[in-house]
């Protein structure tokens, strides 16, 4: 006969849903709770009905023992089955209901059974006990099978021990009792059973609602992809229980956030601290892939509510991105400028051949030297006071482009800046965004002014922006610093509201302050103070090697030692 195949085999075993699984299991429980107590309670039982039997069998002997004409007539008779000792004995055990009432004398001899041809034969069962004057309780065995007993002493008027009575109740009738009270017990127990199974079915029905009917081993898997995928990720992900507390925090946005696991399980607002990243996160700012800059990162936040009054959110590292779209933004910038230059070149050109060609040759020098004399005036007039290279070449090439676009941008006649930045480069990321946002403002307008004045006090450097824009509302100086703020069109590369929230994040972390005021004249003067920004200046006396050919100069008021330039050469 050909083998069953394998698909059709019964499969044994537990089953794999956890609705199942649950079920059985609480039924199992439910099972065995009701078998161990039905046994303990018979147990109980059974010892209950013995102690009954045996308290009943000594009440008889007691009661028989107290009767003074049994004592008597135990010492003025012999042993008989018609004797009075044997009549009043089958009375009292006719009477309560008992298995048998010996009467014995002091040598264990019986006077009374309920075998007649037992009496005047000494008793199978120790009477010493009773004969020493103790009451005694006992299951045990007997000429008659297995009886509940009771001995007392028999006592004569004067009080002394002239034999004993032992009275048994039949165990048959003790264990009939336990078995009449077998079915009403499990009738009981098949009750709390029946109960303890639909309780159970209700209790695994909830379970199998909230697991969606999945097996153990799949919510397992499940379980293991999900933090293969929470730790995997480039996205951080933050959870939070209906309470406002962190419920998850997978690798990606403890890195974005700046926090430890130990975040997790505190309030939001105690775990990330006051700010626009947890306001955000806690929905108290709607809307989709929404900006917002932590520390020195500037990310992108989604937030998604969750069934059980929770919430998922996600987070984004956008601060390469943005990096690349200012880039993207500036070098659009030197290319419109460097177009313009190109055309403003070609009519130089154009203009410098009509000169040659009309043999005016000294119109034409003179030409020449105006144009290189420009660019000439324009560099060195920002190097001159600017000493840092990163800030001087920022600033030359913002007037190329600020001239491109009809903006006048002006250094500051009281711009000194040393060559001592401790970070250049966050110096030029703020430096760029002011510059940017002004010229954005006045772009367009007439008489378009830029004005950049940086200013070194002791180690503290100062920096305003003006513009002659339209300026910003008293009432809305507060939210320019903000995350996402912005009064601008947004670029085809993202969004805006970034500059001036990282402008104001520099400034925090070298503890100082940025703010925005209305300038002289209209528009607006954004002033960024950052201390200990500049190194320690060196000593006095090494100020001529410093200078190297050029003469040390100290600015009056500016607390800043800086090389003025030396002699000028004439050209050969």
């Amino acid at each position: 006969m050909s083998p069953t195949p394998s698909a059709r085999r019964l499969r044994l075993g537990m089953p794999r849903r956890v609705f199942s699984q649950v079920l059985l299991m609480q039924i199992a429980v439910a099972a065995g709770v009701a078998v161990l107590a039905t046994g303990l309670f018979l147990a109980r039982l059974s010892a209950q009905l013995d102690d009954q039997a045996m308290r009943r069998a000594l009440a008889i002997a007691q009661t028989t023992a107290v009767q003074p004409q049994i004592a008597e007539d135990l010492v003025t008779t012999r042993p008989s089955a018609a004797g009075p000792v044997q009549a009043e004995a089958e009375r009292i055990r006719k009477a309560g209901d008992a298995e048998y009432v010996v009467v014995m004398d002091t040598r264990g001899i019986r006077w009374s059974h309920t075998d007649p041809a037992e009496i005047g034969k000494p008793v199978s069962t120790d009477p010493h006990k009773a004969l020493d004057g103790r009451d005694v309780m006992e299951i045990d065995t007997g000429t008659l099978g297995r009886s509940a007993r009771g001995k007392v002493p028999l006592r004569d008027t004067t009080g002394r021990i002239v034999g004993a009575v032992s009275v048994g109740i039949r165990y048959d009738s003790v264990r009939a009792g336990l078995v009449d009270a077998v079915p009403g017990l499990l009738a009981y127990a098949g009750g709390a059973m029946a109960v303890g199974a639909l309780a159970a079915y209700l209790v695994s029905r909830r379970v199998q609602r909230q697991t969606r009917d999945l097996a153990f081993s799949d919510i397992s898997a499940l379980l293991a992809e999900r933090e293969a995928m929470l730790h995997g990720i480039r996205e951080g992900v933050v959870a939070l229980d209906p309470q406002g507390r962190v419920r998850l925090l997978n690798d990606e946005a403890q890195r974005l956030l700046g926090v430890g696991g130990e975040a997790v399980g505190q309030p939001l607002d105690t775990a990330l601290g006051a700010g626009r990243t947890t306001d955000v996160l806690a929905g108290r700012v709607g809307g989709t892939d929404l900006l917002t800059v932590r520390g020195q990162r500037v990310l992108v936040a989604n937030r998604m509510p969750t069934d059980d009054g929770g919430a998922v959110a996600t987070l984004r590292d956008r601060t390469e991105l943005e990096q690349l779209g200012r880039e993207l933004d500036s070098t659009r910038g030197l290319i419109d400028a460097l177009r313009a230059q190109d055309h403003e070149h070609a009519n130089r050109m154009h203009t410098l051949l009509g000169l040659l060609e009309l043999e005016m040759y000294e119109d034409a020098v003179e030409f020449v030297g105006e144009v290189v004399g420009d660019h000439r005036v324009t560099a060195e007039q920002v190097t001159e006071k600017i000493h840092d290279p990163l800030l001087a070449a920022l600033l030359v090439g913002k007037a190329t482009v600020a001239a491109e676009r009809g903006v006048a941008l002006w250094i500051s006649d009281r711009t000194v800046l040393p060559n001592r930045l401790v970070d250049p480069r966050g110096l030029v990321t703020v430096v760029g965004n002011l510059v940017d946002n002004a010229l954005d403002a006045v772009a367009g307008t007439q008489h378009a002014r830029v004005e950049v004045e940086l200013r070194a006090e002791q180690r503290t450097v100062v920096l305003r922006v003006r513009d002659t824009g339209p300026g910003i509302p008293a009432d809305h100086r507060e939210l320019v610093f903000a995350d996402g703020w912005s009064t601008k069109e947004p670029p085809a590369h993202g969004k805006r509201g970034i500059g001036l929230s990282l402008v104001h994040r520099f400034a925090e972390r070298q503890g100082g302050r940025a703010h925005v005021a209305d300038a002289e004249g209209g528009g607006a003067e954004f002033t960024v103070v950052l201390p200990e920004a500049l190194a320690e200046s060196p000593s006095r006396h090494d100020g001529g090697a410093a200078c190297r050919g050029s003469a040390p100069a100290v600015t009056a008021g500016s607390g800043d030692d800086r090389c003025a330039p030396g002699p000028a050469q004439e050209s050969p």
